[in-house]
């Protein structure tokens, strides 16, 4: 199970707005220095990302929450959004190529119809699997009493 923590800012019938900090792992990171997440975490400056989760532990507004979703999920979620669409791309350029005698203009063709297939396909799959891909509210993060939660709020 991959986990995250999270504030919910916002709570709406059986849903709860959770707001999560992207952070980077750059730093302890021994490719940093040739990897496409680097430029990303960069561009997007560890800004806020808003998730819709079903508030299954009926978390209230500014409550610390930890949201959780699982490996293969994640994977499957991967696979269907990635790699999908690239294989029937590949399997429609040669598909094209082989059927006109070794054109370049059919392979590309077909390499063009079978993306858009092959994203058409993955989001016909997505649609069917709905709520199996999606991150759920494992726990509120309850602070004990007695216990600062900011070293600042002892000033």
């Amino acid at each position: 199970m991959i986990t995250e923590t999270g504030k919910v800012v916002a709570v709406t019938g059986e849903h709860a707005w959770v707001q999560t900090i992207r952070a980077s792992a750059c730093q302890s990171c021994a490719a940093r220095n040739g990897c496409g997440q680097k430029v990303l975490a960069s561009a997007t400056g560890g800004r806020a990302n808003q998730v819709r989760v079903v508030n299954s532990v009926n978390a209230s507004v500014g409550e610390e929450v930890t949201l959780g979703i699982d490996e293969s999920a994640l994977l499957g979620a991967s696979m269907l959004v990635y790699a999908l669409p690239l294989l029937v791309m590949v399997a429609a350029s040669m598909f094209g190529h082989y059927l006109s005698g070794g054109s370049d203009f059919a392979a590309m063709s077909g390499a063009v119809a079978g993306l858009a297939f092959g994203f058409f396909l993955s989001r016909h799959l997505q649609s069917r699997n709905t709520g199996n891909y999606e991150p759920t509210l494992l726990r509120v993060n309850r602070i004990p009493a007695g216990v600062v939660s900011h070293p600042d709020s002892l000033i």
